[in-house]
């Protein structure tokens, strides 16, 4: 079988690679496709197929997925424009006939009236009008959301956001690159929608509180309005529509629209999934 990870120089599609490889699938009939490919050169000394696709370059995509049987699609970084992106990679997989697309969504998508989901709903829109077998790993946040914010808190003294006392289910990049694996090595996948988070949901609170336990630093959570929170975000530099998504989300988080509680993200990679106070502590310690 060919498996072809999309994004692969990605730092969760460079997970997914090295998941891959561990459960024993034969490096050959692994294809890492993405944009960087000098990015990829660990793994194709490894004999892992490397192939250079960008999403918005049609040719590129059905050449990266000449061959396969299986496509990770893993979620473009280029928020509104990735429908488009993402349409080109299923009809390129429509037209090779691949056996399974898995496609790396957003927790909740059917339910969440976050913005950031409104690009996960249409290609799931997409995928299910395509005809192409498919199934969803609707992926939760990222610990590393907010382990990579370490060096600014630690500088602020303070956990800012607009989530309130609202909890996320949040797991590591590793926890959900090692569930992409067992479901493109599995079996009678097509339909499925896997609903991934961690063991156990954390406030902004408990973040600030894991952070001052591993640093010895005393941090707050700064409970904003979030067209202050998005103000500051710019004022640091992110891009202004982003940082509204991104406060936005915080609202989410306070709905309630990132709790996931069905255990999925844990059955599939066969042990607890990665908590924040071990994501924190390691984050401190290569701090």
């Amino acid at each position: 079988m060919s498996i072809v990870v999309t994004g692969a120089t990605g730092q969760l599609g460079r997970h997914v690679l090295e998941a891959l490889l561990e459960r024993g699938v034969p490096a050959g009939e692994i294809v890492a496709a993405g944009r960087s490919v000098e990015k990829l050169a660990d793994f194709a000394a490894r004999g892992v197929q490397v192939k250079a696709m960008d999403y918005a370059d049609a040719g590129s995509v059905a050449a990266a997925l000449k061959g396969a049987k299986r496509v990770l699609l893993i979620s473009g970084s280029e928020v509104g424009q990735r429908v488009d992106q993402h349409r080109t990679v299923i009809e390129a997989a429509r037209a090779e006939g691949v056996e399974l697309l898995a496609y790396t969504s957003i927790a909740n998508a059917d339910t969440t009236a976050m913005l950031l989901a409104n690009e996960h709903k249409a290609t799931e829109a997409l995928l299910r009008e395509s005809g192409v077998p498919f199934v969803l790993l609707r992926n939760g946040w990222y610990l590393e959301n907010y382990t990579q914010q370490l060096p600014g808190i630690l500088a602020q003294g303070a956990v800012a956001g607009s989530a309130g006392d609202g909890k996320v289910s949040g797991a590591s990049r590793a926890d959900y690159a090692h569930a992409a694996a067992a479901v493109l090595v599995a079996d009678d996948q097509a339909g499925k929608v896997y609903e991934l988070g961690g063991d156990d949901a954390f406030s902004m609170a408990d973040l600030a509180s894991e952070i001052s336990a591993a640093t010895g630093k005393s941090i707050s959570y700064n409970d904003l309005p979030a067209g202050e929170y998005a103000g500051l975000l710019a004022s640091v530099g992110v891009p202004e529509a982003f940082a509204e998504i991104l406060a936005d989300s915080d609202l989410g988080i306070a709905r309630g629209d990132l709790l996931v509680s069905t255990g999925d993200l844990r059955r599939l990679i066969g042990r607890p999934t990665t908590s924040l106070g071990q994501a924190v502590r390691a984050a401190a310690a290569a701090a």
